[in-house]
């Protein structure tokens, strides 16, 4: 059941990180997001120009990779299927598919500033989760 909860806020970060954006935009957006930005280098690994989970990040915190319209969280993967902007906040629509489950998944998230985004639950106001851009 825990790995299921982990997919899920994978797919939720890695679709946050592609929100914000037009696809000039996307490119800015591209790269590691994490809820901790401290815990970076224990989320996530970089070869090259390719960025992985690591085996056990998980136990360490979450995270998701924007490549493009991709979103990949760790057992996830997303494709940014529409965005709705309205003022600071943006509406996603994504395709996403683990292991076990096919879903179209609503996210909404507004920019902090251009290194952090809040992700948050329309409907629940003043619940949101903070995710910091990850440098390598």
């Amino acid at each position: 059941m825990k790995k299921n909860h982990v997919g899920l806020q994978a797919i939720t970060l890695a679709a946050m990180l592609m929100l914000t954006s037009l696809p000039s935009e996307a490119a800015e957006l591209s790269g590691a997001w994490a809820t901790d930005g401290s815990m970076c280098g224990k989320i996530f690994a970089k070869k090259g120009d390719t960025i992985s989970f690591k085996e056990a990040s998980d136990i360490v915190g979450s995270g998701f990779i924007v490549d493009g319209k991709q979103l990949r969280g760790k057992g996830v993967r997303c494709e940014i299927k529409s965005k709705k902007v309205e003022g600071d906040f943006t509406h996603l629509i994504a395709a996403c598919a683990s292991n076990i489950l096919l879903s179209s998944v609503q996210y909404s998230y507004k920019a902090v500033d251009e290194n952090r985004i809040a992700r948050v639950f329309p409907g629940m106001e003043g619940l949101e989760v903070l995710y910091d851009r990850c440098r390598f």
